[in-house]
């Protein structure tokens, strides 16, 4: 059978407290918080993240392509998949392709990996934006979500029917260049929204043979709410069947929020239970998959739930910091240059795939690798060690208030990794005042800085907290 082996989810670390948008703006804030990416993660960064957890829950598979999709890349005119290839430190065979622009390529994605007739890595991914005061900023969310799907006997969810109609109106657009969404009369959207969805899920319910009663877990996603109500209104499901959206504590996530819903079901998800997904974009798209007896087997490296835990919250003036809102003034050191294309394409697998090197003669870890050993002088007898999901321990550390970073101070760190190997990093996601020697950290695929259109990716060290 072919359908989902694996999957993983990421949600960032920082949170905003809708009242607090509010109040700055003189306004109702809402309930609850959204997820919020840092100023050192976008859409790339973040697909990486959830792209470690499903590979770490499916070691047995080897992807074979890979389809990134996202509302806001970040680059146009480049291959943003080709970013997280590296990252994942996927062999240079995998066909490693975007699917960019609008929330339906997330729907896009997802077929063409299940029907892909290989193993296929999908990965949804999204940061959303919205101008000061609007809906937008104050009911988006940002995250991702991975699936990793096969032809195989650990197929945890199977695909057993799907359906989709498409129209053209105009309900959601953003011209490239402008940095928010521009949205029709609320009412227009629903009016159109509705048909569309009960076409496709009557069509779906054909598709796969089976019966609104039959439905186990309800999945509505779309970034016009009152469709989706409106739609899981008048579905017919049983109430307890329908799925949280986590609107409230994570925010819509636009692109990945259906696989975001997704990969929180399957969590707690039993065998031979029906999952459909409803996805309003542009039209809707309906999957219905069932589970299978292997997902009794299979362990996520991290669960949804899990993610939602903790967190830290910051304020609204950071937050439009990090989205290029508020312009502050910077630190006083010099803004940094651009990387340059020639020595990180030479040093990719160090770059990006944050691989060392081992001494075959006397066991030493060379970070970054390197061809003589620094302690027995051996020449070119290393073997490369991928140390991504290595843990480490701080050795020391330094705040610095001076340096160049959009959210100072910056905090660098000395680390000591398990196995050996010692490594300056700077680290994220950290309060400054609470890091001490000693503390364990991972780390975390992140952009250092962007000159002159330039990401410079690498990765940082964060707080351990890699919890189900």
């Amino acid at each position: 059978m072919r359908g989902i082996v694996a999957y993983g989810a990421y949600l960032p670390y920082h949170r905003i407290n809708r009242q607090e948008i509010g109040q700055a703006l003189g306004q109702p804030g809402g309930k609850g918080t959204r997820a919020v990416a840092s100023y050192d993660e976008d859409t790339t960064t973040m697909a990486v993240e959830a792209g470690r957890h499903a590979l770490a829950s499916a070691p047995g598979f080897k992807p074979e392509v890979l389809y990134f999709a996202t509302a806001e890349p970040a680059y146009l005119d480049k291959t943003n998949a080709t970013g997280i290839h590296a990252a994942l430190a996927l062999p240079e065979e995998v066909f490693a392709v975007d699917m960019i622009g609008a929330v339906r390529s997330g729907a896009g994605a997802l077929r063409a990996g299940i029907d892909a007739g290989v193993p296929a890595l999908v990965a949804m991914s999204d940061v959303r934006i919205g101008l000061p005061g609007s809906t937008d900023e104050r009911d988006g969310g940002d995250g991702a979500a991975v699936f990793l799907c096969a032809e195989s006997n650990e197929v945890i969810a199977e695909l057993i029917g799907t359906a989709s109609v498409s129209a053209e109106f105009l309900e959601r657009w953003r011209v490239p260049g402008e940095p928010a969404s521009k949205v029709w009369e609320e009412r227009f959207g629903e009016y159109v929204y509705l048909p569309l969805a009960q076409k496709a899920f009557e069509n779906g319910l054909n598709s796969a043979n089976v019966t609104v009663e039959d439905i186990d877990h309800l999945v509505v996603a779309g970034l016009h709410g009152r469709a989706a109500r409106g739609f899981i209104a008048a579905s017919g499901v049983r109430k307890e069947s329908v799925v949280d959206d986590g609107v409230i504590v994570v925010g819509n996530t636009g692109t990945a929020q259906a696989g975001m819903m997704l990969a929180d079901v399957l969590d707690r998800a039993q065998p031979n239970q029906l999952i459909t997904v409803v996805i309003i974009a542009d039209g809707a798209t309906v999957m219905h998959l069932r589970t299978t007896d292997a997902i009794t087997r299979y362990k996520p490296a991290v669960t949804v739930a899990g993610q939602l835990k903790g967190g830290k919250e910051i304020n609204y003036a950071a937050y439009l910091t990090w989205r290029n809102l508020l312009h502050r003034e910077p630190p006083r050191r010099p803004d940094p240059d651009r990387p340059a294309a020639p020595p990180s394409y030479r040093n990719e697998v160090w770059k990006y795939g944050l691989e060392g090197s081992r001494c075959l003669s006397c066991g030493t870890r060379h970070l970054p690798p390197a061809r003589v050993c620094v302690k027995c002088n051996a020449v070119d007898k290393m073997e490369l060690e991928r140390l991504a999901d290595v843990p480490a321990t701080i050795a020391t550390f330094t705040i610095d208030r001076l340096a160049y970073s959009p959210s100072p101070p910056m905090v660098a760190a000395v680390l000591d990794f398990d196995g050996g190997g010692r490594f300056l990093s700077e680290l994220t996601d950290v309060d400054p005042e609470k890091v001490a020697i000693g503390d364990r950290v991972e780390m975390s695929f992140r952009r250092l800085y962007t000159a002159d259109g330039v990401h410079n990716y690498f990765w940082k060290a964060r707080p351990m907290r890699r919890s189900n």
